[in-house]
């Protein structure tokens, strides 16, 4: 017998999320283009992003053929990459921005940005050096990796002011303590702790 999943976080409904997911206005838009494997995952952070922010789409899928849009909005991939500019470089622009955010493992967003050559092309923009994730249950594969929600949060609060956007890492954060209350005290201490 399956558990209940609540419709809008798809989370079990015993863990609802919605509560603490805010509804906060940003003047940047954020596209998020999600690997398909990344969409049933129990911790789908993605996911979380666009429930909270008003100016956000999240797509699924492989192939985005209608990318970038041509409508005036300057796009930059938030994606390391050899010419990245810094995110706090971004706030000079004088018209309207969007962030294209793909979520996945590091492999498959570069292989989102592989098969779509259109992506591949964009400005790409990347957080500063240094950072640290709040995201105890995976090793990261290399340092300043964050989760898809911490670099949304942290791009937005460097573009449209210092912590306006935190308030969406309180379901973030209940989401990671729901995971290790569930696997227990024990088997994360063995199996996580020390591997951020």
């Amino acid at each position: 017998m399956s558990r209940s999943q609540c419709p809008r976080c798809q989370r079990p409904s015993s863990h609802c999320l919605c509560a603490l997911i805010p509804s906060i206005t940003n003047d940047t838009a954020v596209l998020i283009l999600q690997h398909p494997s990344e969409s049933g995952h129990a911790l789908n952070t993605a996911r979380l992003a666009a429930l909270g922010l008003t100016n956000a789409e999240l797509r699924i899928g492989e192939r985005f053929e209608d990318l970038p849009a041509d409508d005036g909005v300057e796009n930059y991939l938030l994606f390391p990459g050899e010419r990245a500019i810094g995110v706090c470089d971004l706030a000079q622009a004088s018209g309207p921005l969007r962030l294209i955010v793909p979520d996945g493992t590091w492999r498959k967003a570069r292989k989102l940005l592989h098969l779509n050559r259109g992506l591949a092309s964009l400005p790409r923009a990347t957080l500063p050096e240094g950072l640290v994730s709040r995201y105890r249950l995976r090793k990261a594969p290399m340092p300043g990796a964050l989760s898809t929600l911490e670099a949304i949060v942290t791009a937005l609060n460097l573009l449209e002011g210092d912590h306006r956007f935190d308030a969406l890492l309180k379901p973030f954060d209940a989401m990671i303590e729901a995971q290790i209350a569930a696997m227990g005290a024990e088997v994360f201490q063995r199996n996580h702790a020390g591997t951020r």
